[in-house]
């Protein structure tokens, strides 16, 4: 599994948790920092992905509002409001994920984390974001969280 795949499903644990049980979100990410035992350059990304998530949470809830048609984001799945809040803020807030990325590391996600139908409600919403919203500019992180995990 690759380094930023590993961060994502870090990340969306994390969001989870939050979500579910309102746990100070830092408190939460200093728990993960604590007793996870993975590189750093994991820790360092997942920790990108929940603070800049958690920072822009209410443009991103109502991003996904307004393009979830019929569905209310409180009623939600929470694994899967997790999953596209992760994913819109990877689309809208990062230049150094292309957008083909996002989208698929989203669907993969809720394949795995999902029901039968989130990965297709997912890429349903995640999709129309992309394609009517433009990115927001932010400083490109290291390249190297894409490299494939030593063997």
């Amino acid at each position: 599994m690759r380094n930023r795949t590993r961060a994502r499903e870090y990340a969306l644990q994390i969001l989870y948790q939050v979500d579910l049980t309102h746990a100070d979100p830092q408190a939460a990410l200093h728990d993960f920092q604590v007793r996870q035992t993975v590189a750093g350059d994991i820790k360092e990304f997942a920790t990108r992905l929940v603070q800049g998530t958690l920072s822009h949470l209410a443009a991103i809830d109502r991003l996904i509002s307004a393009h979830a048609s019929n569905w209310d984001i409180g009623r939600m799945a929470v694994v899967d409001r997790n999953i596209l809040r992760l994913g819109a803020y990877e689309l809208l807030y990062t230049e150094d994920v292309p957008p083909k990325v996002c989208l698929n590391e989203a669907v993969e996600l809720a394949k795995r984390f999902g029901d039968e139908e989130s990965s297709k409600f997912v890429n349903g919403i995640l999709d129309t974001i992309h394609k009517t919203r433009p990115a927001a500019s932010v400083p490109p992180s290291s390249a190297a969280l894409d490299a494939p995990p030593a063997a």
